[in-house]
Formats: structure tokens, sequence, C-alpha cells
């Protein structure tokens, strides 16, 4: 029996600024059918607002529409489908936006956020298993990397879903679905970063000061913290960071090369743009690992010199989630978090309803947001 629920629905895309004022996302009572095999019902208890939604909004990542966004969020189970058995009503769930299928061969060799079933129900705007489980207006909607969290309830496969304990608050068990993830898990399994080492952090939102903090957890040397935002910069200085950078400023390269013995150990990119992946690039130092996590619009390429990949034994390095294997990762973020060495909840700046969701993403695409967290 399907039931009736709240949800922001982008009907069209793309939608232009300010969204304040031209509302791309309407919040509507839509129909939520009941968990199929393998699937979950869950009460969000709270969702961030993250740029990979804002891109949807945007037109850099072209999804198909009417579509119910939102990937990054914490609730409660409300009720299991068939085959699920280790998991029950009450428990406490962070969202995780890639599905595993388990048995693809990505996911055999251990990588996850590579799933192939995965990625191409996300690409199709369904859940793992094919289904769309959210009806408006007579028709089907399309589903958000397999979450849909900026709602009061939402379908999910179990493979979308990592089980956290009671203690943690949910406006904090939110962030390590994505920005913690990604961030943390960039710097620390997709460049490897280790004690001693050099790192720097280009884009400071929520996944760029997420990974400053796993570079600080990781015991990292010196740590550059890379936008041109000050407000950012300012509150990177305080989460750890040893030198702040504007990359606008005529000498900002040279800054960090002399700062770091002529390049850094590791440079993690998570600005989703083209000049933010070329300046990590640069200061890169011979024999080191140029990352990006960063969701740049696709037509978007980059020039780079070819010698300097042999000559200088440079690695550049794409890292989706983070190269997590969520299932391990949350809880030992979760642990970090605990035990005070990964403080995630330092970067949330402000929490508000659902209706406030298109002011929400204005503040996040002006850089005045790192996560802004809606408690439907």
């Amino acid at each position: 029996m399907p039931i009736r629920t709240r949800a922001a629905v982008l009907a069209v895309s793309p939608v232009a600024r300010p969204y304040a004022e031209t509302r791309p996302l309407s919040i509507e009572e839509i129909e939520l059918d009941g968990p199929g095999h393998g699937e979950v019902l869950v009460r969000i208890r709270a969702a961030g607002l993250c740029h990979s939604d804002l891109s949807v909004i945007n037109g850099d990542r072209p999804r198909p529409t009417p579509m119910a966004l939102g990937h990054e969020a914490s609730g409660e189970v409300e009720e299991v489908g068939p085959g699920v058995d280790d998991l029950k009503a009450g428990d406490h769930v962070v969202m995780v936006f890639m599905p595993s299928c388990g048995h693809c061969l990505p996911c055999a060799e251990g990588r996850p956020a590579l799933c192939e079933p995965g990625a191409a129900a996300n690409g199709a705007g369904t859940l793992l298993s094919g289904a769309r489980r959210l009806k408006w207006k007579g028709g089907a909607v399309h589903h958000h990397m397999g979450v849909s969290a900026f709602a009061e309830r939402a379908v999910v496969s179990r493979r979308s879903l990592v089980k956290v304990t009671h203690d943690i608050p949910f406006d904090h068990a939110a962030l390590f679905g994505c920005a913690v993830l990604t961030g943390v898990g960039a710097a620390v399994n997709t460049a490897g970063l280790k004690a001693g080492q050099s790192l720097a952090v280009i884009g400071l939102g929520g996944v760029g000061l997420a990974a400053l903090l796993g570079g600080v957890a990781a015991g990292a040397g010196a740590i550059v913290a890379v936008d041109p935002v000050k407000e950012k910069r300012d509150m990177a200085m305080a989460l750890g960071a040893t030198l702040v950078v504007d990359p606008t400023a005529d000498d900002a390269v040279q800054t960090v090369k002399d700062a770091t013995h002529g390049g850094v150990d590791a440079a993690v990119e998570v600005a989703g743009a083209v000049r933010a992946l070329d300046f990590a690039y640069r200061i890169t130092r011979r024999g080191g690992v140029t990352v990006t996590g960063g969701l740049a619009n696709p037509a978007h390429t980059i020039d780079i010199q070819q010698v300097s990949l042999v000559a200088e034994e440079r690695t550049l390095k794409g890292s989706y989630i983070g190269s997590c294997v969520p299932v391990r990762d949350i809880p030992r973020y979760v642990d970090l978090f605990r035990a005070g060495r990964l403080p995630v909840d330092r970067l949330m700046t402000g929490k508000g309803p659902l209706e406030e969701i298109n002011a929400g993403f204005d503040a996040l695409a002006e850089g005045r947001a790192v996560r802004h967290v809606i408690e439907p």
C-alpha cells in the first residue's frame, strides 16, 4: 500500500539562480510504494546539501526529471522488505549514494564505489533493482543516486545503507554518507597519505574540509588549504591547516612550492573545476600524487604536459566516494569522530526545514555554506 510523503522534487533542469526566487525544488506530497525485495523504508532525519545535488539543479550533471533530490542523509528504519534480515525497525542508518551489488568485477575486487549495476541504476534514476518507488501526478519520479533524501521518507536498497549506533546524532551522521567518505577517503585511500607527508586540499567545501580533517587524523605534516573565499580559508586554518592560499593570487603556485620544498606529496582537488585541477597538478612535487574528486561538467577537459607524467613519475588519479568501502570505512570514521579525532560536526554551517531548501542551495552556490543540513 503506497504512503503519502513530502519530498523536494526537481521538475526540470537546468534552473538559474537565485534559487530562493526561481524555486527549482518544489515541496510536493508524493506517493511512495513500500519496500520491495532487498529494500528498506527509512524515515529521513537529516540530509546535507551538497554540490552533487547542486550540479543536477544547474545542469552540470544531467539527470532524468522529474527527480526527488538528495543523496547525503541519515535516518531510522521503519520497515524492511523481503530478503532483508540484518536490519530492523528502529535501527539508525547512514545512506550511501552508490549501492554496491557485491557481485560485479569492481565489487569483487573490493571497489564497491565502482559497482557497475549501481552506476547504471544511478544514471537511470532507479533503485539498484531497477524499480522506481516514487509517483507524482500520476507518473513515476526518478530517484537521485538511489537515495532521494530530501524527503520525509525514502525507500532504498539495503545495499545503500550502513548501520550506525544510536549515540551519534542524525545531523552529524548524515555527513558521513558523502562529505566524510569522499573527503577523508580521497586523502587516505586514494592518495595513500602517510604520516609526515604534505597534503594540499583545493576547494574548501564540505568535502574539501573533510579531506583536510582526514589529513590531520592521518598525521600529515604540512597541510595547505586552497580556496578563493577568505572565510573558508579561515575555517581551514581553525581545523588544522598549516598554510592557507588564495589561488587567484599571482604567486599562489610558487607560495605553495616554497613552503613545501618544491611541492606537496599529495594534492586533493574537490572543487570540480578545470582551473582547480590544473592548480593541484602544478603544486604537486616530482613523484607526487594528484587526486581529483570533484564532479566537473562532463564537457570539460584538461591539458596536461604528458612528459611530466613520465619524467617526473607523477600520478593523476580519480577518486569516487573516496575509493571507500562504506561498510568498512563509515564505522572507522565514526569511531574517529567519537574519539574527537575527526570533528566533522564543525563542518555544519546551518540547519533548517525542508521548506528552506532553495535558499540553502543559494548559500551553497555562493560559497556561504559548507554543510547546510535539512531536517525534514
